[in-house]
């Protein structure tokens, strides 16, 4: 047997296997979460080393009770409307900020990048209390309109960070055809550049969704006080304490887990459309 055939039939077995690893690091534990959640309690108490439900019990008992019971139901939408809304108002505001710094000319241009991620590198503590100040001061706290304003002076430089490196890959040829045929700035970037960028949009947009979704510490500090205006961070807070049952734990982080699922599901449609998009009209 050859050495080449040898190491690459090696190589082949050790890259199968590492992926092996990797596959079951990664999906084991959600795998776990999920057949734990289909057990009763009592079968969890009972024998907890188990982990497969039995056929006869396994049960959807604890996602209703997680979701009505607990109140996690409209943690999940309050969290959908913040999210929604700072991902819209992120990627409106950054597009045009992307814009500006890649295609006008303006002092400090060289530098705007490096500013952007220093903006963003700020720790999220250290603008809590101005944050509580401004806003107690306009009357948005404890409402869900004040947290989007949060999170979107949050998310604007990292989604403008981002949109500015897709943004730099839109030819300008085209751009300048389309201002000779007398299309203006506002019309150019709807018409030329966000269909060519579409792609890196998508990205942006869905990574900023993560981020409202997630975000614990200024829904903590703003939201605290009124209940029914949770969202999904403070919802699964709650479902870790004692008294709670490991499976409706388990039942409530994997139902929070879905729409985040579900949007990549839906932007990797956006990124195949855009990058078809993209290349006819180029």
């Amino acid at each position: 047997m050859r050495r080449p055939t040898t190491e690459d039939r090696v190589l082949g077995v050790l890259r199968w296997a590492v992926i092996s690893a990797a596959v079951l690091a990664t999906a084991g534990p959600l795998l776990y979460g999920i057949l734990l959640s289909l057990r009763p309690f009592q079968s969890v108490v009972s024998e907890p080393l188990d982990l497969f439900p039995a056929p006869d019990e396994a049960t959807f008992d604890a996602y209703p009770t997680a979701m009505a019971e607990y109140g996690l139901g409209g943690n999940m939408w309050n969290s959908l409307q913040v999210a929604l809304a700072t991902a819209a108002l992120a990627i409106l505001f950054s597009v045009l900020g992307a814009y500006a710094a890649v295609r006008l000319r303006f002092f400090g241009r060289n530098a705007v990048n490096v500013v952007f991620l220093g903006v963003y590198l700020l720790p999220g503590i250290v603008l809590a209390v101005p944050l509580f100040v401004l806003l107690s001061r306009v009357g948005l706290t404890g409402s869900l309109v004040g947290l989007v304003f949060v999170y979107v002076a949050q998310t604007v430089p990292v989604a403008l960070y981002m949109l500015r490196t897709y943004l730099v890959a839109v030819p300008s040829s085209v751009e300048e055809a389309a201002m000779i045929d007398g299309c203006g700035r506002l019309a150019l970037i709807r018409r030329v550049v966000l269909p060519l960028a579409l792609p890196g949009v998508a990205a942006t947009a869905l990574y900023v969704f993560m981020i409202a979704w997630n975000e614990y510490l200024f829904a903590l500090l703003f939201l605290v006080a009124d209940r029914d205006r949770w969202t999904v961070s403070l919802g699964i807070a709650q479902l870790t304490e004692f008294s709670v049952p490991t499976t409706v734990l388990m039942a409530g982080s994997i139902a929070i887990t879905v729409p985040v699922v579900a949007g990549f599901f839906l932007a990797q449609r956006l990124l195949v459309t855009g990058l078809t998009s993209g290349a006819e009209k180029g």
